[in-house]
């Protein structure tokens, strides 16, 4: 099976093993779509979005060139979930399209790829059924913590208000049609990715 519609979702908790779990799918042959990524090129002043974006949240935002600066918009969106809601609902169709015509360029070269979109709000954004499956990362609540943090210099409390921005890990684990525990070694992951990679490439050719 094969097309543009036809893609899995890769989603979890920030800082919990996401990006570790997308290098380790991309090692075993799975074309990866970096969706966060892609979110951060529609800021770009070049891009259609850029000034409904400023329009809605106002110049404070931008740095000394005039370009969107993300710690900032994150500080007003992180703290407040209808604010983060209509960011969302800005980027997300343009990040949809993008996602869509690389699936579909994957596909062209591949018929039997199997295509990733690595995106941190899937089902914040209620794109869940865009995706033929979605798998979710997740790890221990005080691990995630740590991680953030450590990662981004953040303090607790602000990695804590991100952390809450987002739905409750029981939650995505729940919605998940494949779940891989990221709390342990990596490669106690990388185990749980190569029998979940060999699902999707089943799925892929059915």
């Amino acid at each position: 099976m094969s097309g543009s519609s036809f893609y899995f979702g890769l989603t979890g908790g920030v800082a919990s093993g996401k990006s570790t779990a997308a290098r380790i799918f991309e090692e075993l042959g799975a074309r990866i779509i970096d969706a966060d990524r892609i979110g951060h090129e529609c800021l770009r002043k070049s891009e259609p979005a850029y000034q409904d974006i400023v329009r809605t949240f106002g110049t404070a935002i931008l740095d000394p060139s005039g370009e969107i600066d993300r710690r900032r918009l994150g500080a007003i969106v992180f703290g407040d979930l209808e604010k983060l809601a209509q960011l969302n609902a800005i980027v997300h169709p343009q990040i949809m399209a993008r996602v869509e015509e690389l699936a579909s360029r994957y596909h062209a070269e591949d018929p039997d790829a199997v295509v990733l979109v690595d995106a941190a709000l899937i089902f914040e954004a209620g794109i869940g059924g865009r995706f033929t499956k979605v798998v979710v990362t997740w790890c221990r609540a005080e691990q995630q913590m740590e991680r953030l943090m450590a990662k981004t210099g953040i303090s607790r409390e602000e990695a804590e208000r991100r952390i809450a921005s987002q739905m409750p890990v029981e939650e995505k684990r729940r919605r998940a049609d494949f779940v891989i525990d990221c709390s342990g070694s990596r490669e106690n992951t990388r185990a749980q990715v190569e029998r979940i990679y060999d699902e999707l490439k089943r799925l892929g050719a059915a």
